[in-house]
Formats: structure tokens, sequence, C-alpha cells
């Protein structure tokens, strides 16, 4: 017996498509929900009174498949990453390219006095550093007086300061790649272009922030003798005209955050000290060249003072965390002038990120403010600052426009008319 096939009525019909489209809705809003649950903010967030306008990444993360159908789909999440290692709004500078450094240097170290910019060692690459001086004349913007440091003196990572004649010149990193710190202390006359001995340092120290204060030669942080572990201690000793007063070092109340390579600015009779980081590249263990190795590193945006109390006092920190500074500063007025550097690692990738940026700070308001963008990112510059310019050379510059992560190494001078915030 066949059973017979009925004919289905218009509100059967209507019915069925109802059904069909309540399904589609509940399903499309399952599937929204799913989504939204698998979506995520990271955010590497600091404390700051500065607030920039909100600046974000946008990027396309390849999601896990669950399953050998969802490998198949080739589908994409998209996350959003509110993070400092992206570029910070900033006005555009017109910088003009100079003369270019005799040698291209990373981790060098520079100090003004009056028209001149004394350069000093520096790596030329991993596996080369330089152990001279070149000289930077802002008056005719030329390179010239090369001449050699002790062989005692350290690489790189040296802590550096000019009571206008005398260059002292404390500790360091001896050699290439990322071998052992000298506890070696040394003067330079640079009107007799002569170097002299002074007591060395209690301990060996990579990138100590360095600073004459109150007849002191000040000492601070750093990295300790395996590179990596932050350094608390504060160190003074009296001096005056290129000559050590003290014979030993007098231990001074420690600094709140260790760490290598901060800005370290006296202004009118206090000290500050600004940004950096803990933690540092290491040696490779057992390897005969010192190979380095990655280790973590968290840079910040810290800022501290001395004044007459001898208490540490917290400021505003800077704009964004901000490392390998310490010679890329200079006193403008009222204002320190900071260029490059390098930030937080990318939350994702983990690669270094290089700052393009160049910071304010307002020392009457203790305000920050970006004023500039760098013709590229880089770290490590060495900054100097003449009748109304500002001048950089040397360091690490980035990939490219649409890559922050650090490349080569660069032996060029820009230099760009300042205007500064009020």
């Amino acid at each position: 017996m066949v059973r017979q096939t009925g004919k289905q009525t218009p509100r059967g019909t209507a019915r069925l498509v109802l059904i069909c489209v309540g399904l589609l809705g509940i399903g499309l809003i399952a599937d929204f929900f799913w989504a939204s649950s698998s979506r995520f903010n990271t955010s590497l967030s600091f404390s700051n009174t500065w607030s920039p306008p909100p600046n974000t990444a946008l990027l396309s993360l390849p999601s896990k498949a669950k399953s050998k159908e969802e490998k198949g789909k080739n589908e994409s999440q998209r996350v959003l990453l509110s993070a400092t290692f992206a570029d910070l709004p900033a006005p555009e500078l017109k910088w003009d390219k100079m003369a270019d450094a005799p040698v291209p240097r990373l981790d060098g170290a520079a100090i003004q006095i009056k028209d001149l910019l004394f350069v000093f060692a520096g790596y030329g690459t991993i596996d080369l550093v330089h152990s001279h001086v070149d000289i930077y004349n802002f008056t005719d913007n030329t390179w010239g007086g090369r001449f050699d440091m002790p062989k005692e003196m350290a690489h790189s990572h040296l802590g550096m300061v000019t009571d206008g004649r005398y260059i002292y010149v404390v500790t360091g990193q001896y050699g290439p790649q990322c071998r052992g710190p000298t506890a070696h202390t040394f003067v330079l006359d640079t009107e007799t272009k002569t170097w002299q001995d002074l007591p060395p340092l209690p301990v060996p120290r990579y990138a100590p922030a360095t600073q004459l204060w109150r007849g002191r030669l000040h000492v601070m942080g750093g990295s300790k003798e395996n590179r990596h572990t932050p350094g608390l201690e504060h160190w003074s000793i009296a001096v005056k005209d290129g000559k050590a007063l003290e014979k030993e070092w007098r231990s001074e109340i420690p600094i709140p955050r260790g760490g290598p390579h901060r800005a370290c600015v006296v202004f009118k009779d206090r000290l500050y000290v600004i940004g950096g980081q803990e933690g540092d590249f290491m040696a490779k263990p057992g390897s005969p060249i010192f190979k380095c190795s990655r280790r973590n590193e968290v840079v910040y945006s810290d800022v501290y003072m001395l004044d007459d109390e001898m208490k540490w006092k917290t400021l505003p920190p800077m704009p964004k965390p901000d490392s390998h500074i310490e010679f890329a500063w200079a006193i403008v007025n009222n204002s320190i002038v900071i260029i490059g550097g390098t930030t937080d690692k990318h939350p994702v990738t983990k690669k270094m990120i290089l700052v393009g940026e160049v910071f304010q700070f307002n020392l009457d308001t203790l305000k920050w403010s970006v004023i500039g963008k760098l013709p590229f990112r880089v770290k490590t510059t060495l900054v100097g600052y003449w009748k109304g310019w500002l001048y950089f050379t040397s360091g690490q510059r980035d990939r490219g426009p649409d890559d922050p992560a650090p490349k080569k190494v660069i032996g060029e001078m820009w230099r760009t008319k300042l205007k500064l915030n009020p």
C-alpha cells in the first residue's frame, strides 16, 4: 500500500519559513557571543599624569584550531592591543642630515663642552668595539681631533659626566659581545687631552647613572657583574679640577629602583634620574667569546629626584617607558629634552621596540610632553644642543617605518631647530 503525500497548506508553509528564520537567528547570536568571548584586550599599563590621545595597534593573529574541520577554514582572530610599544602622536620636525661620524657607534658615550661634542668608545659591531674619541664641532659642523682612550678603559656602558673642562669616566663593559665590566675610573683633561686615574669603583657596574653634584662624583644603580641583575647601590667621592679629594668612595642612600641605561641630570642643585630598565643581555654560559644571550628585561618610566632632604622623591613618569637614554638628553632653558631610546617589548613578538619621539620634561611645572618625531626610531643616541639646534648622532635605528625593531648601527648626525612647549 502506497502512502499518499498530502498537499501543504499556505499556513503550513509560512510556519516552516518562520521556524527556519528563527533557527538561523539563534545560530547567528550564538556565533556572536562565541566570538566575543574569544576576544581579549591586552594593555601594558603605566601610571602617568600625562594622558596622550588613544593610540592602539590592531593586529591579526591566527586562531588556534580545535578540530580538523576548523584547520581548513583559514580563519583569523582580530586582537586589539593597547600598548606602550605604539608610537605616540607627535608633531613633525624638519631634520637636516649633517656629516656622518667617522665610525658607527652603539652604546657609546658623549659629553658636550661649549661647541664641542666629545664622542667616546661604543660598539662598531657586536664583535668590534672602539677605543678612541671623536670630536664634533657645532660651530663649523665638522668632525675631527680623534685621540685614543687608555687601554684599561671600558668600551661601552660607561658612566660619564663633566665639570666643563674635565670629563670623569666611571666603570663599564670591557670588550665586545657581553664581556665583563671593569671598576676602573678615569678623568680626561679636555684642554690637554691627557688622562689620569681615579680611585676604582668599589665593584664593577654596567651603565650606572653618573653625575657631579655638590662637589662629589655620584654613581648609582646600573647592572651588577652578571650584566643582568639591577644594582641599587649609590656611591660618591669628592672631586675637584680633575682630582679625587678622597681615597675611597662613600656609600650614599640607595636608589629606589636599580638598573642601567638611564638619564641622570643635575639642574638647579637637584639631581634627577630618569627611565631605565631592569635586566639586560647576558653572556651565554660556557661561551669562549661571551656571546650575548637575551634575557627578560623590564623597561620603566620612573623619575626620581634628590634635593636638600637627601631622600629620593618620585616625580611624574615619562609618557612611555624609556631606556638606553644615558647620553640622549640635553638641558634647554628649564627643560630636559630626551631623544629616542627603547620601550616595552612587543607584547606578541617579544621583540625589542625602539622609540621615535622627542620628549620634554619642564622642570618648573614637572610636566612631560611629546614635542616631535625623529627621522627614524633609534636607541643610544648621543645628543648635543647649540644655538637653537638640537643634534643627535650614532645609535641603532629601526628596520623601517613599519618595523620598530632594531637593525643597523649608525654614525649619522642629524639636527633640527628646537621648539619647546611652555
